[in-house]
């Protein structure tokens, strides 16, 4: 039986995610790739409700950046074990809105965890589980987040200062230099060119797919 890809979105709020997404799946489409959507954290009836956790604003009581670390990596382990490796096993190729790299620049950059401790959480959680690639919608924090205040109401880590996503944005970065399986996409270009892009980017990747 053959062995599904994993090809992930990465970006900031307001970068074009759910776009980006649905270029990928068109891209898909033309070729007769089956695929299934996940998104983080959330993607099952519990790792949603992990979801709902880490979003919601009405907590009676504060949510600690240790609580909120250890609850994005359950949400993923969930998903992981109980969709993505099923999908992937079963031949079909999965379209991650975010993954690991997103705590590793929103808990990682943005909290300040190390990265000893990113890495024992992950090594247990995942087990060395990785995406085949990773497109990341690089975008300046200050655009990004004016973008997202324009749809409406924000979640609990969309309202933090803008030093936080600073943080996060600079992570982000640091990680797609160090990575040869991230390829960096010019988000703030116009969106004709920035699914140019990503459709090149995809294209690329299953014809380098194709010949291995």
């Amino acid at each position: 039986m053959s062995t599904g890809k994993f090809i992930v979105i990465e970006g900031m709020e307001g970068a074009g995610k759910s776009s980006a997404i649905a270029v990928i799946e068109s891209t898909l489409n033309k070729y007769g790739i089956e695929y299934v959507n996940t998104r983080e954290p959330g993607g099952t009836p519990l790792a949603e409700a992990l979801r709902n956790m880490v979003k919601s604003v009405d907590h009676q009581e504060k949510l600690t950046v240790e609580t909120e670390l250890l609850l994005m990596y359950a949400s993923r382990s969930q998903l992981l074990a109980n969709k993505i490796l099923p999908a992937l096993a079963a031949g079909k190729w999965v379209i991650g809105d975010r993954h690991d790299l997103s705590s590793r620049a929103y808990q990682g950059g943005g909290r300040g965890f190390d990265e000893a401790i990113m890495n024992t959480i992950s090594d247990i959680t995942l087990k060395g589980f990785r995406p085949d690639i990773t497109l990341y919608l690089d975008i300046d924090p200050h655009i990004g987040l004016s973008r997202a205040k324009a749809r409406g109401d924000l979640d609990r880590i969309e309202l933090e200062q803008m030093e936080f996503f600073i943080r996060v944005h600079n992570k982000y970065r640091e990680l797609a230099k160090q990575d040869e399986s991230i390829i960096t996409v010019d988000a703030s270009q116009a969106m004709l060119k920035v699914h140019q892009d990503i459709e090149k980017s995809v294209i690329a990747f299953i014809v380098k797919t194709a010949l291995v």
